[in-house]
């Protein structure tokens, strides 16, 4: 009897060790098969969501307009040049003027800016962005983001600031500031690495302002007239006079010399006045060959600014010059701006070296 109790007691332990077995094992398929059902939506939910991603992506890479049938990519212009040459001074400008800017940028995160600005539903339509000599891999960067944005047919121009050696020197000196590229040499010797560093992109630029011999204010008027007009025009242009005997303007496109003109500071009652005034203006133009010179550089000028226009390029520099940049210089420029203007360009009319003697 007692045997028999105790195998049954066994008999009965053994089958709640199976049913727990049993039991234990169905769980843990269930749980195995739950996992597996989440595991595979979690997928399908990311598999969504990269899918989200890439379409999103593709509608700021390819230009597709917003539902206001307008362009999502911004216009964009990146402002570069010389340290110590003004570009805080220009992206101030282009933030006054309701332009997006953006300091110091490395040239990498260029696209992505432009993307970040094409998601913001037409709220950042212009963007500027400054960026210098300061980031490591500087050219390599800049060309591969230029190539990027071309390659989504982004509207960009390249503006650059320019200025001599000496005012860059002295802009240094006044403010007690290392150049960021002279290390433990000089400060010219950082000017001369930059330019150097700068030679390639100084070329490509749609815009080269020279401000050796300008303030901020006159920068700012610079910027003010290429930037604040509503509508762009197809070329805007700077007629330039200047003196020989102060050198060239560094960011002339084309020159002219009316040295070969009589000099009217030869003539005592035409001396103290300048080609603004009609006397000087009248004893310039009465002189052989100098009408034929307007006339005809005026229709060679036509002719370029075609071209210019063909190839893309909407600024043109047109230094105008004489021994002292006084008289003769200062009437061609007056009279060559009026004809350009007529033509339909934009013109500003520039007098650099008019009563530096």
């Amino acid at each position: 009897m007692t045997e028999k109790s105790h195998g049954t007691a066994q008999d009965s332990a053994a089958h709640e060790t199976a049913d727990r077995d049993i039991t234990d094992r169905d769980n843990t398929d269930r749980d195995v098969a739950d996992r597996g059902v989440t595991d595979r939506d979690a997928l399908d939910r990311t598999d969504r969501d990269t899918a989200d991603r890439a379409d999103g992506a593709a509608d700021v890479s390819t230009n597709t307009p917003n539902e206001t049938g307008e362009a999502a990519i911004p216009e964009l212009v990146i402002i570069s040049g010389m340290s110590g040459a003004g570009r805080s001074t220009a992206a101030k400008c282009l933030e006054d003027l309701g332009w997006f800017v953006v300091d110091n940028l490395p040239p990498a995160l260029i696209p992505t800016m432009v993307e970040l600005g094409a998601r913001s539903q037409g709220n950042v339509a212009r963007i500027a962005v400054v960026v210098d000599v300061r980031g490591r891999r500087f050219f390599d960067n800049l060309r591969e983001s230029l190539a990027d944005l071309e390659a989504k047919h982004v509207t960009r121009r390249i503006v650059f600031l320019e200025s001599s050696d000496d005012a860059l020197v002295r802009r240094f000196e006044s403010v007690r500031r290392p150049h960021p590229l002279q290390g433990d040499g000089r400060i010219v010797d950082g000017i001369a690495a930059e330019r150097d560093l700068l030679r390639e992109l100084r070329g490509d630029a749609d815009l080269v302002i020279d401000t050796s011999s300008l303030n901020v204010h006159e920068l700012r008027a610079k910027m003010d007239a290429q930037f604040a007009g509503e509508s762009e025009p197809e070329l805007r242009a700077t007629v330039m006079s200047f003196g020989y005997k102060y050198g060239l303007p560094v960011d002339a496109d084309l020159v002219v010399d009316c040295r070969f003109l009589p000099n009217p500071h030869w003539v005592p009652e035409l001396r103290p006045f300048t080609g603004v005034n009609a006397e000087v203006s009248d004893y310039v133009f009465d002189q052989p060959g100098a009408k034929e010179f307007l006339n005809q550089y005026t229709e060679l000028l036509q002719l370029i600014a075609a071209g210019y226009r063909r190839e893309g390029k909407r600024y043109v520099t047109i230094a105008v010059g004489c021994t002292g940049g006084k008289h003769r210089s200062v009437a061609m420029s007056e009279k060559l701006s009026a004809r350009l203007a007529a033509e339909g360009v934009e013109t500003v009319l520039v007098h650099r070296d008019m009563g530096r003697e």
